[in-house]
């Protein structure tokens, strides 16, 4: 049996918005926002947080623990390593990458990534390199032992920085499905991750506005519609995108 496994790579250390991860979203910290909606998927076997030695990280690999969530501590600088290190431990078959800052993920589109990997002939699945979702609403599926041989024998800094990377820059090595959002989800320029204080005031908006009505785990269509009625709300991170470019 293919045992599929999601990483999510955190650390407390963010230059941008340091503790991003465990900062509160309408009485839950980020990071246990992003892992009910995990919890959602009907296709991952399993979660693993991938985070680092550094002391910083103390609290988070403690606040893993009493949840009694699976964790690894690797390097801080070699992302690539630590997350390949993390899907040993926990004997993956297929990775599901994501990162820390992604609160308003969507389980449906985690699984829609999950089951077109299975079901085709593929090294990788994504929609990430393509906008056409909102940021932040990323899944990205590849094989574990594809991940592993990148780890041993690619030096390239970026690509141990990106986990990643290396198979969108070689595109003639692996065969890449890239999912495109249908047009009612298709909106690039909105931002759903946490980089900077305005990211975490919009998505502290969108939870206080939707949870109540849909419950915890609302989807991509209940935040764009949302979005839609009460453009203003929208405009809380646009600016957002101006400052990554700076």
């Amino acid at each position: 049996m293919t045992k599929v496994v999601a990483s999510i790579e955190a650390r407390m250390g963010s230059t941008r918005l340091p503790g991003k991860v465990l900062m509160e979203i309408e009485g839950q910290p980020a990071l246990q926002r992003l892992i009910t909606r995990l919890k959602k998927c009907r296709c991952l076997d399993g979660i693993v947080l991938a985070t680092s030695t550094a002391s910083a990280d103390d609290e988070l690999a403690n606040w893993a623990k009493s949840l009694g969530l699976s964790c690894y501590r690797g390097s801080e600088d070699d992302v690539l390593q630590r997350v390949v290190y993390a899907h040993q431990m926990m004997n993956s078959d297929v990775i599901v990458e994501v990162t820390g800052d992604c609160p308003l993920l969507d389980s449906e589109i985690i699984d829609l990534g999950i089951e077109t990997f299975l079901a085709n002939d593929c090294d990788v699945v994504t929609n990430a390199r393509y906008p056409s979702y909102p940021q932040g609403a990323d899944v990205q599926v590849f094989r574990a032992d594809a991940l592993a041989y990148v780890a041993s024998n690619i030096d390239d800094p970026a690509v141990r920085e990106h986990v990643s990377l290396y198979f969108y820059e070689n595109p003639s090595l692996y065969r890449i499905i890239h999912l495109i959002a249908p047009l009612a989800q298709r909106a690039p320029n909105i931002r759903l991750q946490l980089d900077y204080a305005e990211d975490l005031a919009f998505i502290r908006e969108v939870y206080r506005q939707l949870e109540f009505k849909y419950g915890a785990c609302f989807g991509l269509t209940e935040i764009l519609t949302l979005l839609r009625k009460s453009p203003e709300i929208a405009l809380i991170n646009a600016d957002c995108k101006e400052k990554l470019i700076r």
